[in-house]
């Protein structure tokens, strides 16, 4: 049965983004995450060792947790994730991993920011879009955005902090991804404690 991205996420209403300097620091931030209740995670590519990081996160998750690969941005590194096993592709625009990724049975989440942005990417063949950098225009924005697209189910990303997650839920996101402000230096090897609190307090809101 074809993961259902969409659902998935609108149901854990949380992304978290793994970018980090790191491969083994990834790996244990990810492991960490998913441990802490957070079901949804993403390992960028531009993380050292990213693939390794996926396949080994992917080895450890719980059942019913998602391991997937962002800032995929080619064809070829669509090929390269499918083999690590990551479960869905996050791009950070309409680029060619995304037609090459629906090819492959593999959810996407393409970025997107403007209107027409947005409709090429369903047109694409995006599950969901990426609205990136969402604190460019806050929930304000993405309500401006759902108003004429009201069926294309936007995941908020970029900026979204612990206070301001609430605002972008309320505006009709169907989740929010979250890099810096959950992951914090984790990804880079810093403070595993720190993270594991951080995870606990986004889930909590989001639950």
């Amino acid at each position: 049965m074809p993961l259902d991205l969409t659902a998935e996420l609108a149901a854990t209403r949380l992304l978290a983004v793994i970018r980090g300097t790191d491969t083994a620091a990834a790996i244990a931030t990810g492991t960490a995450l998913l441990a802490e209740g957070v079901r949804v995670v993403e390992v960028a590519l531009t993380t050292p060792g990213a693939l390794d990081a996926i396949a080994a996160i992917r080895a450890a998750a719980p059942a019913g947790s998602l391991v997937g690969a962002g800032t995929v941005l080619t064809s070829a590194a669509v090929a390269d994730v499918a083999a690590a096993g990551a479960q869905f592709v996050v791009t950070p625009a309409v680029v060619d991993s995304v037609p090459e990724a629906v090819r492959r049975g593999l959810p996407v989440a393409a970025g997107a920011l403007t209107p027409t942005e947005a409709y090429a990417a369903v047109r694409a063949g995006a599950a969901v879009v990426k609205l990136v950098p969402a604190s460019l225009g806050g929930p304000a924005y993405l309500k401006a955005l759902r108003d004429p697209f009201p069926d294309i189910p936007f995941v908020a990303v970029g900026g979204v902090g612990l206070a301001e997650l609430p605002g972008y839920l309320a505006a009709g996101a169907i989740a929010v991804g979250v890099g810096g402000p959950l992951v914090g230096d984790a990804a880079s090897g810093g403070d595993l404690d720190a993270l594991r609190e951080r995870a606990r307090a986004y889930v909590a809101v989001v639950s």
